[in-house]
C-alpha cells in the first residue's frame, strides 16, 4: 500500500521570461510525495506552464488531491485515465522512479549521476529588446557556449533579423549553432516567406513556425523550407503511439522536441522517439520550466539515452527559488555533483 502527498510553490523568474506568447513572471509547480509500506518515499515534480500545458490550472490542483488521496488505484491507471494531466502523469511517473532506486532523486544511475559525465546543452535567449537580446548573447557567448537558441515572433521581425545579422557578423555556424524558436509565431500565409528570410542566417532549425493543429500546412511547410523545421507544440495532447506515428507519418519535419510534462513523461516520450525513428526523424529534449526536481529527471533519462545534439536542459538557474540541487553549469555543459544536497520543498 502506498500513500501520497502534495506541496505547491511558486517558481519566480529571475527576470521576465519573454515569448511569442507573452511574458512569464511566475509559474506554478506541485511536488508529489510517493511512500510505500517499507517507508520508502520518492518525489515527483508536476510543472505546468498556464496556456500551453493540456493540463486545466483551475481543475490541476483539485486533481493532485484526488490522486494523493486514492493514489493505490491511480498507480494501476495513471497512463491511460489522466491522459488530460500529462504533467501530473510525469509527476507520478518520476516519484514511482525515485521511489524505486536507492539514491533519492536518482532515477537512472549513469556515470552522470556519479559525477564522471556531463550534457552539452544550448543555451537560451529570452525575447526583449534588441538590446536586451544583444547582451544577453553576449553573456551566453563569454561563457563558452557554442549553441544558442532564440525566441522569435515577439518584437518586429525586421528587428529580429538584424539581430541574427549581428550575430553572424561575428561567429560563422560552424563557430556558432544558431536554433530560433517561433513557438507558432507566423501565420501560415506568411510563414515561408518570413523562412526564406530567416534562412540567410545559416540556421539550424526553427521550432513549430506556425500554431499546433494545421497539419496539412506544416506538412507543406516542412517540405518547402530552406530551414530544417523542429515539431514542438504540435505533440501536445497526442496519445498512443499509432496516432504519434500518424501525425510524424502525415508532417516528416526533421526534427521533433520532447518536454516530457507536457507529452505527459518518459514513457510517452518513449513512444515518440520510436515514432521519429521509424520516420528517419532526429529529436531532442528540453526541458518546459520545471524546477530542479523535474529538470533533474528530464536530464537523467537524456543521458542514459545518449542522443548526440544539444539538449536544452539550461533552465535551472532561471529561478530565483529554485529547489537547490547537485545540478549545475559549466559553460555549456550541464554536471551533477553526487556530493551535494537537495533542499526538501516540503520543508521550505
Amino acid at each position: 500500500m502506498y500513500k501520497a502527498e502534495y506541496i505547491k510553490r511558486t517558481l519566480i523568474f529571475n527576470e521576465a521570461g519573454g515569448t511569442s506568447r507573452g511574458t512569464l513572471y511566475e509559474k506554478p509547480s506541485w511536488f508529489i510525495r510517493i511512500y510505500d509500506e517499507k517507508g520508502r518515499s520518492g518525489m515527483g515534480e508536476c510543472s505546468i506552464i498556464p496556456g500551453l500545458s493540456k493540463d486545466d490550472p483551475k481543475l490541476l490542483e483539485n486533481k493532485i488531491k484526488e490522486v494523493c488521496r486514492d493514489i493505490n488505484n491511480y498507480l494501476n491507471t495513471y497512463h491511460e485515465s489522466l491522459l488530460l494531466f500529462p504533467a501530473l502523469r510525469f509527476a507520478i511517473e518520476m516519484a514511482m522512479l525515485d521511489l524505486n532506486n536507492n539514491r533519492a532523486f536518482e532515477l537512472f544511475p549513469s556515470e552522470f549521476t556519479r559525477g564522471n559525465d556531463s550534457i552539452t546543452i544550448n543555451g537560451l535567449i529570452w525575447m526583449g529588446s534588441a538590446n536586451e537580446m544583444l547582451k544577453r548573447i553576449d553573456q551566453k557567448l563569454q561563457r563558452g557556449f557554442t549553441c544558442l537558441k532564440l525566441k522569435v515572433g515577439a518584437i518586429d521581425f525586421n528587428e529580429e533579423l538584424k539581430i541574427l545579422q549581428a550575430i553572424r557578423s561575428h561567429y560563422s555556424n560552424k563557430e556558432l549553432e544558431l536554433r530560433v524558436d517561433a513557438n507558432g509565431a507566423f501565420s501560415p500565409t506568411e510563414a515561408l516567406v518570413k523562412l526564406e528570410a530567416l534562412s540567410k542566417f545559416d540556421l539550424h532549425s526553427i521550432e513549430q513556425p506556425i500554431m499546433a493543429g494545421q497539419a496539412e500546412a506544416m506538412q507543406r511547410l516542412c517540405d518547402k523550407s530552406p530551414i530544417d523545421i523542429a515539431l514542438d507544440e504540435e505533440l501536445i495532447g497526442i496519445n498512443g503511439e499509432s496516432a504519434k506515428l500518424d501525425i510524424l507519418e502525415t508532417i516528416q519535419p526533421q526534427y521533433i522536441i520532447l518536454k516530457p510534462s507536457l507529452l505527459g513523461g518518459f514513457q510517452s516520450a518513449e513512444e515518440w522517439i520510436r515514432a521519429a525513428e521509424h520516420n528517419g526523424i532526429r529529436w531532442w529534449a528540453t526541458s518546459a520550466l520545471e524546477g530542479n526536481v523535474g529538470l533533474n529527471a528530464i536530464a537523467q533519462w537524456v543521458f542514459k539515452k545518449q542522443n548526440p545534439l544539444k539538449q536544452g536542459l539550461g533552465t535551472g538557474q532561471v529561478f530565483s527559488n529554485n529547489i537547490q540541487s547537485p545540478l549545475y553549469l559549466m559553460g555549456e555543459q550541464l554536471y551533477y555533483d553526487k556530493a551535494a544536497g537537495w533542499t526538501n520543498p516540503f520543508d521550505s
